[in-house]
């Protein structure tokens, strides 16, 4: 199917008005990659649509290659992906397993042979979230030498040990790292500042779970302010519990908020909370009730 767009609009909204099929049917089309404006892929819900763009919609797309995890956001000069824990963003010196960035670029080569894929930022291999690639250099540079201005927002949801006095409040730290890579605050401010902001959510008698927001991307910030003022995050056997028998670390970024400098809008990134995340969250409140 392939027609012309008529008037501005939201592209789900769009395609609901233009498609005479359940909004369910619509939605999977468009998360699982069936959509295209102008020739490019695109999976947001929220992506806009400008009178004149030309969509097409591939009905028959379930033969092609998928990637194990959700496409966030793709057009043809970023595609952002929702990393699972555990996986490496991009190689290091020591480690040269399977990355992120790899399964990234194999899955864009699949579809175009000449594909290229640059990494914008990263989230340690404990985090999971939302991970921004570029498809060209240019790209990637016009987001990386302007971060501090395109990108407006960085949130992210934890899940720690306790429950706050203050809900809502600021860790400013100034941090350094030891040779063997473990942060760690110094008194002194000759470490590189960071600013974290939370926020409680959700509290049960053992857990909360908590909204953070950071000004800044230091290594391991928020793992590390939050077990400075005694919250740790659920799985963190570096900076929290070294006998912790969480299987993962419950850090997950979920919202970036960056402006597209190609289409000159803002686009806002967004993925749900991790099963994990609501289940520890019910079951510490369930005990409650128990005892």
């Amino acid at each position: 199917m392939k027609w012309k767009v008529e008037k501005d609009s939201l592209l789900l909204e769009h395609l609901y008005e233009h498609l005479d099929m359940p909004k369910k049917r619509v939605k999977q089309y468009l998360t699982h990659g069936s959509v295209y404006v102008n020739n490019n892929k695109v999976t947001q819900y929220n992506y806009p649509l400008q009178k004149g763009m030309t969509i097409v919609m591939d009905t028959n797309q379930k033969t092609k290659k998928t990637l194990p995890f959700d496409i966030v956001f793709e057009d043809e000069e970023y595609i952002a992906v929702n990393k699972p824990s555990g996986l490496l963003t991009i190689a290091t010196n020591k480690e040269k397993e399977k990355t992120l960035y790899h399964i990234v670029g194999e899955y864009l080569k699949e579809k175009n042979r000449n594909a290229k894929v640059f990494i914008v930022h990263r989230l340690d291999k404990d985090t999971s979230g939302i991970v921004l690639f570029a498809k060209n250099e240019k790209s990637k540079n016009k987001l990386q030498e302007n971060w501090s201005e395109y990108v407006s927002l960085r949130e992210y949801v934890a899940v720690v040990y306790g429950t706050f006095s203050k809900k809502k409040d600021t860790i400013v730290e100034y941090l350094k790292e030891t040779k063997t890579a473990l942060v760690y605050s110094t008194k002194n401010k000759e470490g590189k500042e960071a600013i974290t902001h939370y926020e409680v959510i959700k509290e049960n008698d053992q857990y909360s779970l908590l909204k953070i927001m950071i000004d800044t991307g230091r290594k391991h910030q928020i793992r590390v302010g939050l077990s400075d003022i005694h919250h740790p995050i659920l799985g963190d056997k570096k900076y929290g519990f070294k006998e912790d028998k969480n299987t993962r670390l419950y850090l997950h970024a979920n919202r970036l908020k960056f402006y597209h400098p190609g289409i000159k809008k803002e686009i806002l990134l967004e993925t749900s909370n991790p099963k994990e995340f609501q289940k520890v969250m019910k079951e510490g409140s369930d005990e409650k009730n128990h005892h």
